[in-house]
Formats: C-alpha cells, structure tokens, sequence
C-alpha cells in the first residue's frame, strides 16, 4: 500500500470487498475505465487512500463527482477506523453509479449518504472537506468550492500531470491558498490542497 496510513485488517478486508465489488460492476457500469480495472488496486484504491492524511480531523466530508467512489468510499472506509465520527456525503448525479455507492455502503455498514444530484444544483452542503477526482479542471472546481465549503474548509482536489497548468490558469480569476502534495502513485500528479477561495 503506498498510504502512509496503518490500517487494521478489518479496514484491509473493507477496503477488498469494496475492490471485488468494483470489479464485478465494473463488467456493466462504467465506474472506471476498462484498462485501468485490472491493475484497480494502485491506480484507483492506493491513488484514493493518500489524500486521507492531508484532511486532519474534520467532520463533514463532501466528495463531488463521486463516479465509483474514489475517493469518496475510500475515504468512508478509513474513516470508520480512524474517524468514526466522520460523514462522507457523496454527490453523483448517475443513478446506476448511485445505486453502486450506496450497495458499498450498505455492504460495509459506512457513516456516508449519497446525493443523487448535478453539482450545480446541489444545495451548499458545509463541507469541511471538499474532495474531487477526475471530474474537472481546477478553474471549474474551486466555483464547486467556494458554493460547498465552509469559510475555514479546504478542497482536496486530485490532478494530473498538467496541475500546474491548470493552476496558472485558474489564478487569472481566483485567490486561494495552495500546497501542492505531489502523488505517491505517479511522480507528476498532486493532490492540491486549497483554502480561502475567492473570487479575483
């Protein structure tokens, strides 16, 4: 596992359901992409798991754009270990993904809701934790972010080799606080932490 986190063999054993369970939906719903499901341990579950140490000890996590929950049920999962009072509110507006998330939840007893909704039409949800992955760029998710978080929270916001880029860009129309936490999977993706959104 490339987390810095221990885990419990229980939280190891969840986190194998939840992988098995990729897998076999996988085969009729496009949670993720069909070359990637083979090797769904480190490029999507060990991807997923890092960004849970950079959250610290807040509460109410949102993840947007939920798909096949990554990181959204493995957030939940670590959570039920190490922050059991931690809620994961997941936002998807595909009702077949929907309905996969909350069979995972079901399955794994996990404190998390699914919200079968588009984003933008989703009610402010106060997040303390705002969290994305392979949903958008990041000019398009710090306007998710500043609607969700709450004034203090922080988006943990997935990118890949372009982050940088994509950074330049969205400076052109917003204010934010930035530490970038390069990705222990691949050496040119960043976890982007962000806080104190505002518009320029």
């Amino acid at each position: 596992m490339t987390s810095d986190l221990n885990v419990s063999r229980e939280t190891l054993n969840r986190l194998g359901v939840f992988h098995d369970l990729l897998k076999k939906w996988n085969t009729k719903i496009n949670l993720v992409s069909k070359s990637s499901i083979s090797d769904a341990w480190e490029r999507h579950i060990n991807d997923s798991l890092q960004v849970y140490h950079h959250a610290g000890d807040e509460i109410a996590w949102s993840d947007i754009g939920s798909g096949g929950g990554l990181p959204g049920l493995v957030v939940a999962i670590l959570a039920k270990e190490f922050h059991p009072d931690r809620h994961v509110t997941m936002v998807e507006s595909d009702i077949r993904k929907s309905t996969f998330l909350r069979t995972v939840i079901r399955e794994l007893d996990l404190q998390a809701s699914v919200l079968v909704s588009r984003i933008e039409q989703t009610a402010p949800m106060n997040a303390d934790i705002l969290s994305a992955r392979a949903l958008a760029d990041l000019d398009q998710l710090l306007r998710y972010a500043e609607i969700h978080l709450t004034r203090s929270g922080r988006a943990l916001f997935f990118k890949g080799e372009t982050w940088e880029k994509e950074v330049e860009t969205a400076r052109k129309s917003w204010s934010f606080d930035l530490v970038a936490h390069k990705s222990k999977t691949n050496p040119n993706a960043a976890i982007l932490e962000v806080k104190d959104i505002h518009l320029v």
